[in-house]
């Protein structure tokens, strides 16, 4: 049986609201940091395709573990409606960023994100938040922001977690293309090596409490402090 056009309309929407918020064009800012890799292909740390790749799956997972939980939380604090749940989740995210550089990069993006997702569509919820935002009532995260706006689109949770892992994957991958001498069709390849994970690591995290989020990657860290001493720099972080 065939089946109609509106029938098949709303996965349709599903996926334009993904592919729209989840573009590497969005100008949320994205482009100016790196994830840390700049620093580390200094250091000779990553210099080929092989550490590049082992470099971003491990970027994504301390992601998903830390803002993706804050994703899902803030996600599900938009879908009832429960401000307090979605400031628990920006404030919780906020905290686990120990550099100054990663404070500033995903406070600035959030902010971005939710001025620019209040004035395309329809988000009550982000609009709300960002209120709170703008008051100093609230730090303003990009994993919070996320989490809001694809509450407001309809887009169920999974969407919101996969849109935040491309993301991460795509901004340190784009700024390899900048950094390092690698052909954008190895890029790609990686992209697509990191981009496998997401499933698995949204099964592996989908049912953790903020009190779970934890990313152990001391050499982030390091390599974090170090880009803050750095006298050139590309990125921001």
């Amino acid at each position: 049986m065939t089946r109609s056009p509106r029938a098949a309309a709303p996965g349709i929407g599903r996926l334009i609201s993904a592919l729209q918020f989840g573009d590497s064009l969005l100008p949320t800012g994205s482009f100016a940091f790196s994830n840390g890799l700049e620093t580390a292909v200094e250091h000779h740390i990553v210099h080929d395709r092989a550490t590049l790749a082992g470099f971003a799956l491990t970027t994504a997972r301390r992601a998903a573990t830390t803002d993706g939980i804050a994703v899902l939380e803030a996600h599900r604090g938009a879908a009832a409606m429960d401000l307090g749940r979605i400031k628990s989740a920006d404030r919780a995210a906020y905290n686990r960023k120990l550099s100054e550089e990663a404070r500033t990069m995903t406070t600035r993006m959030g902010r971005k994100l939710a001025e620019l997702g209040t004035s395309v569509v329809p988000a009550p919820g982000l609009g709300r938040w960002l209120t709170e935002v703008k008051g100093q009532q609230a730090p303003g995260t990009y994993a919070a922001a996320l989490g809001v706006l694809f509450a407001d689109l309809g887009s169920p949770e999974e969407d919101a977690f996969t849109v935040h892992q491309y993301g991460v994957a795509a901004t340190t991958l784009s700024a390899a293309l900048r950094l390092m001498r690698i052909e954008p069709a190895e890029t790609q390849a990686v992209l697509r090596q990191v981009t496998a994970e997401t499933a698995s690591l949204y099964a592996e995290v989908r049912g953790a409490s903020l009190a779970d989020m934890a990313g152990f990657a001391p050499m982030a860290d390091i390599l974090a402090g170090l880009h803050v001493r750095a006298h050139v720099r590309m990125f921001m972080n």
